[in-house]
């Protein structure tokens, strides 16, 4: 017994199959050793995992019953190989199978034909249906509709913006463009009590699912990919944040997997006076990753956080905000950028057509995404902060804005803005913390 969708909620459907099961069994005087069923879980797709299903294909292996009664074939399955197994069992060891409607008997030789002949055409329609249902959604994207389906995260089905939502998935955009992890954003949400539209818990992985996806920026997606049109939905997020959020998360400088958040303010931060980045090590202790130097941490940041909080309270702060630097150069490559998306788009489009071979169209799409990579690299260095960190500029009081943060990432992430700070070998024979040992490069507004 199995019912894919029970639309009423009041498993009546299910009862009325069980029963007529029942009742078969009883007329022929089977003892029925466990009813089972299979309830809001496709037969139509081979991959489809059906626990009640395996759990009884697995009591057959094991000798537990020699009759199988299911009210019809196309609930027990709809895949022509999975059929061949229950003939074979049939055949081989006998069991007996039959439907409710008594339109198969695996017992018969005509039995065994009509039940191929009917797993063939529930074969076949399963194919029809995705077929239709494909089309109609290359349609709806065509038309600039949101795909039908589990609504997104922000939005109705319809695509109407649903504000608490928006707000959330906003933040978390300009969060992540700030310099917070995926973890930290999680972790933050969970502290919240924000859940997911499911009502589960934020994980990283989740979160980067949300960020990755280009309807919040009123792009259509069909199969996964973008089609270079625009929807007819409002857009959560701008398209500059949203190819800001992208660069980061294929920054290949950047760990992709969900690790620890950093927990010290200069690790892989801060530079030796070699270039190279430093790492934190044992002891609450910055370390050259070529060994060149090792400094205690705590003096380091200390000092840092200073020469951050003196900057905030100067009277050029301005020149720091979030606008581009060049309104002009920003709008040019944003063009650019809808152009390379559309041509990612056309090109997906030709091989879809057979006008392209596989061969071709990758190499085509590897250099057009490489270019539009490059691009939004370009576009984001224009835009010196974004949320958080544009919040902390804004401030009455910046300086207090900036103590204020509980992120670490994102107070990372201001300290970058301003600043490179390079570390030098403390000075022989000092026991106390020489600022000199410390160089700062401030940034151009």
């Amino acid at each position: 017994m199995r019912i894919s969708l029970d639309a009423n909620g009041d498993g009546l459907a299910i009862d009325r199959q069980r029963e007529d099961c029942l009742r078969i069994a009883a007329e022929r005087g089977w003892d029925v050793i466990q009813p089972l069923f299979i309830d809001k879980v496709s037969a139509s797709k081979p991959t489809k995992v059906r626990p009640h299903y395996d759990a009884m294909v697995a009591a057959f292996g094991r000798g537990e019953f020699d009759a199988l009664v299911c009210w019809d074939l196309d609930r027990l399955t709809r895949q022509p190989r999975q059929l061949e197994d229950w003939i074979d069992a049939a055949t081989d060891r006998d069991l007996i199978l039959v439907t409710a409607n008594g339109e198969a008997d695996l017992s018969t030789d005509a039995g065994r034909l009509f039940a191929r002949i009917k797993a063939s055409v529930a074969r076949a329609e399963v194919e029809r249906k995705g077929a239709r249902q494909r089309r109609a959604a290359l349609q709806r994207s065509e038309h600039g509709r949101p795909p039908l389906g589990v609504r997104l995260t922000g939005y109705e089905i319809d695509g109407t913006v649903i504000s608490s939502e928006a707000v959330v998935v906003r933040e978390m955009f300009e969060m992540f463009a700030a310099g917070e992890s995926l973890r930290g954003l999680a972790s933050q949400l969970t502290e919240a009590g924000v859940s997911t539209r499911s009502g589960r818990p934020w994980n990283p992985s989740t979160i980067r699912t949300a960020l990755a996806n280009p309807r919040y920026a009123g792009r259509t997606v069909y199969q996964g990919k973008e089609t270079g049109q625009r929807g007819g939905w409002d857009a959560i997020v701008d398209d500059d944040l949203f190819d800001i959020v992208q660069t980061r998360l294929s920054d290949p400088r950047r760990r992709t997997q969900v690790g620890t958040d950093r927990k010290h303010l200069g690790a892989g931060l801060y530079r030796c006076q070699c270039g190279q980045r430093v790492v934190s090590w044992s002891g609450d202790r910055y370390r050259c990753s070529r060994g060149c130097l090792t400094r205690a941490q705590g003096p380091i940041d200390d000092y840092v956080l200073r020469v951050i909080r003196e900057r905030l309270r100067r009277p050029d702060l301005a020149q720091l905000l979030v606008s581009p630097k060049d309104d002009a150069e920003a709008e040019r490559l944003g063009k650019e950028a809808t152009t390379l998306r559309r041509r990612i788009a056309k090109t997906d489009e030709d091989y879809d057509a057979d006008l392209i071979d596989a061969r071709r169209h990758r190499v085509k799409v590897e250099k057009l995404r490489a270019d539009l990579d490059d691009v939004n690299a370009r576009r984001a260095r224009l835009t010196r902060a974004a949320g958080p960190a544009a919040a902390v500029l804004t401030a009455p009081d910046p300086a207090a804005a900036f103590d204020a943060l509980t992120s670490l990432m994102i107070r990372r992430a201001v300290v970058d803005l301003f600043a490179e700070f390079t570390l030098h070998p403390a000075p022989r024979g000092r026991r106390t913390f020489d600022p000199e040992s410390v160089s700062i490069e401030w940034r151009r507004p």
